[in-house]
């Protein structure tokens, strides 16, 4: 079969199934409309997915929960409160809707960063919240396919009709002698999983040799830092420990604060444009509001869809790291990460 890589700026799919993994959230199989080819990524990554919604392509961005060189890409969405792409997948994207996807992205991935060895075995812990379970579950099965790895899976969720790839998770566990699920419940409704909320006690309780694993870690920011903070408490060597570093956005953008203290102007020649922006306002925000063809994705400076140059004028960025050192060198900057701190003029690609 051929070998897609998701090189390409963007790709068309169709969604050919869509099913509910919980009351919220439901999974969708996107597949090319050319043959059944396969596809190529880091176990861990996320794509940038893009669906016409009133008139207007919205991108977001979403951890792949199917494996490498499968013939079909899966993702799992969960609704969020005003999440536009989100309550858009879940309530109305229908099988057979064309959809755009950008190439996979994120340092987040166990090819890059594979379990360690303890002791001659090759050990993996994965954590998960809600709908972060999605990049984990992708790296869990990549790693019983494909190494010989001692899994365990740390799951929190508030029941079982709450718990994202239940079903699949006790296949796992019940075929694979090397992985080992850890369920635990708000509301366990049996004895068979285990009932509270994660905290550093329950990690030791769950996973008494946590110090002796490569950690893996997706879930709600706020889960994700007390989650860190229980496993420096604990002493684990840090350098085994790898977290998603990304927070889809759960809102529409807030306007720009053209009231602020200062106002500057963003100026796009190529498109005619002359924008007022408040004094650090994101220029993610100004270009958005205009109009202007620029794709926001993961929002958090991760995917760099919203790569764009600095002509001139100044702006701050709080992230570049998806950008080349060639690229940081001639002004591009990602815009949904970069504070406007003067009037700039502004290059799109």
């Amino acid at each position: 079969m051929q070998s897609i890589s998701l090189c390409s700026d963007k790709n068309t799919f169709k969604c050919v199934e869509k099913w509910h993994e919980t009351p919220d959230a439901v999974s969708v199989k996107l597949a090319t409309s050319y043959g059944r080819p396969h596809f190529s990524f880091k176990p861990g990554q996320f794509i940038s997915l893009g669906i016409e919604i009133n008139g207007k392509t919205e991108y977001r961005s979403y951890s792949l929960s199917s494996i490498p060189d499968e013939n079909q890409l899966q993702l799992t969405i969960k609704k969020v409160p005003n999440g536009l792409m989100s309550n858009y997948v879940v309530d109305k994207l229908n099988i057979g809707d064309s959809v755009s996807v950008l190439p996979p992205a994120g340092e987040f991935n166990c090819v890059d960063y594979p379990p360690a060895t303890f002791s001659g075995r090759k050990k993996a812990l994965m954590l998960s919240a809600g709908c972060g379970i999605t990049p984990v579950y992708s790296m869990a099965k990549y790693l019983l396919h494909n190494d010989d790895v001692d899994i365990t899976f740390v799951h929190t969720a508030l029941d079982l009709s709450n718990t994202i790839y239940l079903y699949e998770l006790e296949t796992l566990n019940n075929h694979h002698d090397n992985f080992q699920l850890q369920l635990l419940l708000q509301d366990a409704e049996n004895s068979h999983h285990h009932e509270g909320w994660l905290d550093q006690e329950w990690l030791e309780r769950l996973v008494p040799d946590i110090r002796e694993r490569s950690i893996y870690l997706c879930g709600p920011s706020q889960f994700m830092i007390d989650v860190k903070s229980y496993l420096q408490q604990l002493s684990v060597d840090m350098s085994l420990f790898h977290q998603e570093s990304f927070t889809p956005a759960t809102n529409e953008p807030e306007q720009s604060d053209t009231d602020s203290k200062s106002t500057y102007t963003v100026s796009v020649p190529k498109f005619g444009a002359n924008l007022s922006a408040g004094e650090n306002s994101l220029l993610a925000d100004s270009l958005e509001q205009a109009g202007l063809p620029i794709i926001l994705a993961c929002r958090s400076g991760i995917c760099g869809s919203c790569k764009c140059k600095v002509n001139k004028g100044k702006v701050t960025s709080s992230s570049q790291s998806p950008l080349t050192e060639s690229e940081i060198n001639n002004g591009y900057v990602l815009a949904c990460s970069s504070t406007i701190e003067s009037d700039v003029e502004i290059e799109l690609g």
